[in-house]
C-alpha cells in the first residue's frame, strides 16, 4: 500500500474511532473497542472500503501508533485522543520525572499563563521525549516544547495514565509545573 493510502486510512479511522463513530453507525464498547469486522463493514457501507490487510498495515506502521488490536486481533481501538465520551480503562501510572508537550509558538504565552487544559479531549497529551513533542508542536506552526515537572505533579496528587502507544495523559497541567525549553 502506498503512503498516501496509509495516511488517508489513518485519518479516516482517527475521525471515526476518536470523534464521530456515530457517523459510521458504530458504537464503541467499553475501552473504546469495536469489532474489526463491524468496523470494516461500516467503512465499506459508507463508501470507504478498507481491507483487513490494509487495516493491519495501518495499525503496525502508523508513526504515532494511534490504533491497537486487542490480544485476539478481533477488536480495534484508537489509543487516545477521543473527543467522544469513552472510558479507555487505563490504569493510573507513575510518570517519568519530566514529560514534554509540544505546541505552536502562538499558543505559548496563553499556556504559560493558564497551564494546559484538555480542551475538547479527555486528557492533555504529553510525550516522554523532546523529539516527539517537537513533532507535535510542528503541526501547530513554529514548534515550542514545554517541560512538565511530572514528578512534582504526581507528588501533589495528579493522576497520570500511559496509553498503549506511550502517550502520557493527565487532566491538566497548572502553569507552576511548566517551563519553556
Amino acid at each position: 500500500m502506498n503512503n498516501s493510502r496509509l495516511v488517508k486510512i489513518s485519518k479516516y479511522l482517527s475521525k471515526h474511532l476518536r470523534h464521530q463513530p456515530d457517523r459510521l453507525g458504530i458504537k464503541l464498547a467499553l475501552g473504546g473497542w469495536i469489532s474489526v469486522d463491524e468496523l470494516l463493514n461500516a467503512c465499506a457501507e459508507h463508501s470507504f472500503p478498507i481491507s483487513r490487510s490494509e487495516l493491519d498495515q495501518v495499525v503496525a506502521q502508523n508513526d504515532k501508533q494511534r490504533f491497537s488490536f486487542d490480544s485476539t486481533g478481533t477488536l480495534i481501538r484508537a489509543n487516545q485522543g477521543h473527543s467522544v465520551e469513552i472510558d479507555l480503562q487505563l490504569e493510573p501510572a507513575i510518570p517519568p520525572n519530566v514529560l514534554y508537550h509540544g505546541t505552536g509558538h502562538g499558543a505559548v504565552q496563553l499556556i504559560i499563563q493558564n497551564g494546559l487544559s484538555k480542551m475538547s479531549r479527555h486528557h492533555v497529551h504529553l510525550s516522554k521525549d523532546i523529539e516527539t513533542a517537537q513533532k507535535v508542536g510542528a503541526r501547530h506552526g513554529k514548534p515550542v516544547v514545554l517541560a512538565i515537572d511530572a514528578a512534582a505533579m504526581y507528588k501533589a496528587g495528579y493522576t497520570f495514565y500511559c496509553s498503549d502507544n506511550g502517550v502520557w495523559l493527565v487532566d491538566c497541567v497548572p502553569p507552576e509545573y511548566l517551563r519553556q525549553i
